[in-house]
């Protein structure tokens, strides 16, 4: 190999390395202030599924068949909001997600506080066609204490 191609190897390496990690690492989108904070719930919801979600479910929700679910009609998205919570908290599976139906598994976003879990909660359940009431704060504490 050229010595010229191994520092552009590298760098290639690094950049994905670096856009791996922001794609599964837990963000706080509103903590600044100014003209790009988001300035309502169904903004920050929509900040939250775009930094933390669209990976697996992509912009428009329909994730990619046979790995990511769609969340579209999702019986686990439109369904109890308190199970989806629990599902995306904490990885309890509701029983409207049969065990073995996706190779993969749903990242925890325990760490999200409970207004912002509430505001993604109700961004999925109110966009892709889903028409599911909002889910507040205190849904997702009453979760978190199943």
């Amino acid at each position: 190999m050229p010595a010229s191609s191994a520092p552009l190897g590298l760098g290639l390496l690094l950049l994905a390395a670096t856009l791996l990690s922001a794609a599964c690492s837990p963000s706080n989108p509103a903590a600044g202030t100014g003209a790009g904070a988001p300035s309502v719930s169904g903004d920050r919801g929509a900040a939250l599924y775009a930094q933390n979600c669209v990976p697996c479910h992509h912009e428009n929700g329909e994730g990619v068949p046979k790995v990511f679910p769609s969340l579209s009609g999702s019986a686990a998205v439109i369904g109890d909001p308190v199970e989806l919570a629990q599902w995306v908290l904490s990885q309890k599976r509701p029983a409207s997600i049969p065990a073995g139906r996706y190779p993969t598994q749903m990242l925890l976003f325990g760490w999200m506080s409970d207004a912002d879990a509430a505001a993604v909660l109700t961004y999925i359940r109110t966009h892709f066609g889903n028409t599911a009431a909002a889910v507040d704060p205190a849904t997702i504490a009453k979760a978190r204490e199943k």
